[in-house]
């Protein structure tokens, strides 16, 4: 199976202490092909590692499955081609429960997934506003804000592979209530950890994500807020910046959307009455 880091030379250049050769960690970045019932449905780049989760994940927040359930099997099978072929453990083949209705086929995508865009191949935005079986606009979580503050610290000290490669973007779900870490995951696609870590609620019975709070590392883009709406989650948190149609998603669906966690200060674009602060609550 692909390994998580990889070591490759590199040339440092210091311009007061020369020019050196030496090997350096990288993130391993490869392919997976995800198939249902033996039929191609997308390719996307990622870090080797939790692709079941990833899958599942995946078909969470395409509309395909709605909890772990509706998953029977899934299997790692040979490269792309013939049967014959090494098993490269880029390919996951994807059994859906009995009764669970397989992917229409427009939803085939005919082109590659990059590790940063999970939406490639979508004909519209049209196309990605599947609707949620977990609403949340009712969710009554409210997030102390000092709480909230501390997530990113909480969620860097769980991303191992990042110290190695400083090249890897994290998820992880918080309890919004107790502030507790659940589950953390990396992977060089901001859009991979959030399925992972949404693959990993839903194969272990917790949709929907009522009273939690999903972090990511990076930013958050439409496809972010739609995965965690699919998820059931009412809080998301980001430490840098909201797309405009993640906000204008956010704002329609009951969904809070922070953004710019640093420190002691954060801007909330969408949903501020579930975050609770003396100075939110004076103005």
């Amino acid at each position: 199976m692909g390994r998580i880091v990889a070591r490759r030379p590199v040339t440092r250049i210091s311009l007061t202490n020369g020019v050196r050769r030496r090997p350096d960690t990288l993130a391993v970045e490869e392919p997976l092909e995800i198939r249902v019932g033996g039929e191609a449905l997308s390719i996307t780049m990622r870090t080797p590692g939790h692709d079941v989760e990833m899958a599942t994940g995946f078909l969470l927040s395409e509309g395909v499955v709605r909890s772990g359930a509706d998953i029977a099997s899934a299997i790692h099978c040979g490269g792309p081609g013939t049967g014959g072929e090494a098993n490269t453990y880029n390919v996951l083949d994807i059994t859906l429960a009995p009764g669970v209705a397989p992917p229409r086929p427009d939803m085939a995508r005919n082109v590659y997934m990059t590790s940063s865009c999970g939406v490639c191949g979508k004909a519209s935005v049209d196309a990605v506003r599947t609707e949620s079986v977990y609403p949340v606009a009712h969710d009554p979580l409210v997030v102390d804000a000092a709480a909230l503050a501390s997530f990113p610290d909480l969620l860097r000290s769980h991303q191992s592979v990042f110290d190695q490669t400083g090249g890897l973007h994290a998820a992880a779900l918080f309890d919004g209530v107790t502030g507790d870490l659940v589950v953390a995951r990396e992977d060089v696609g901001r859009h991979n950890a959030v399925d992972k870590v949404l693959g990993w609620a839903s194969m272990n019975g917790r949709l929907p994500l009522s009273g939690h709070v999903l972090m990511v590392s990076g930013r958050v883009a439409f496809e972010i807020a739609q995965k965690a709406l699919m998820a059931g989650v009412p809080v998301i948190a980001a430490v840098s910046a909201p797309s405009s149609l993640a906000v204008d998603l956010a704002a329609e669906s009951g969904l809070t959307l922070v953004g710019f966690l640093r420190g002691d200060t954060m801007n909330v674009y969408a949903g501020q009455h579930r975050i609770r602060h003396s100075v939110l609550a004076a103005s």
